[in-house]
């Protein structure tokens, strides 16, 4: 059922420990209020695109009208379904961010989180964005923004394969905004941020960081792109 999907080892090989960085994450809740502040989904239509073990199924539901989350990985859709068993209105389909399993003009909000968007190479996805959600809707994407803050540098070291640069203009060229946010990942102790660490880069890279970095809280930037149809 995987379909094409990009492998996302964090979370497929360890649905646990990204469930301590969802988390983690944003504690103040920035993103969201960012995302509130261009579009509201209170009574709309919400497709969360790659929504894993379904972590933002239960908020989107709170006030949406009807929440998809698309999901291409068996065992993560299957712990998507558990979160969202009492959620009347939250739907789950087996599907990619390049096949969507949803009508032209369904939604009237997409929301795409540490997801398939990395910049070149997704317009597949992007092409679909623009088939399912309706005229006037709004997509997010949120990403790293790996030109600034402590972990944009550490993501630098582990991925040298990604310009930070070059995935800013791809966005801008496509024509999405950019807002520019300034969260952190808060941890309740430290062993949580090391199990953290050690999912999301190689041993070497996670063992250097955690050699230089104290504490259990990490400044972290973040892009929220969007874009309205």
């Amino acid at each position: 059922m995987e379909w094409g999907a990009v492998p996302s080892p964090n979370i497929w090989e360890h649905p646990a420990t990204y469930e301590i960085e969802n988390r983690a994450v944003d504690r103040d809740g920035l993103i969201e209020q960012a995302m509130s502040s261009v579009a509201s989904w209170s009574g709309r239509e919400v497709l969360d695109l790659g929504c894993g073990s379904g972590f933002h199924l239960p908020r989107f539901a709170s006030s949406a009208a009807r929440v998809y989350g698309v999901e291409p990985h068996p065992a993560l859709l299957r712990l998507a379904a558990r979160r969202a068993r009492s959620l009347s209105n939250v739907t789950l389909l087996g599907g990619t961010a390049q096949a969507v399993p949803l009508p032209d003009a369904s939604v009237d909000v997409a929301h795409a989180r540490w997801a398939y968007f990395f910049g070149p190479g997704c317009e597949p996805g992007l092409r679909e964005l623009a088939r399912v959600v309706r005229r006037g809707g709004t997509a997010f994407v949120i990403d790293n923004d790996a030109t600034r803050s402590t972990f944009g540098r550490w993501f630098r070291r582990g991925y040298p394969g990604v310009d930070p640069a070059a995935v800013e203009r791809f966005w801008s060229l496509q024509g999405w905004s950019r807002v520019p946010l300034d969260i952190d990942w808060r941890f309740d102790d430290r062993a949580d941020l090391e199990a953290v660490v050690r999912i999301e880069f190689t041993p070497e890279v996670a063992e250097a960081i955690l050699a230089e970095h104290s504490g259990t809280t990490v400044d972290y930037a973040a892009n929220l792109w969007w874009r309205r149809f």
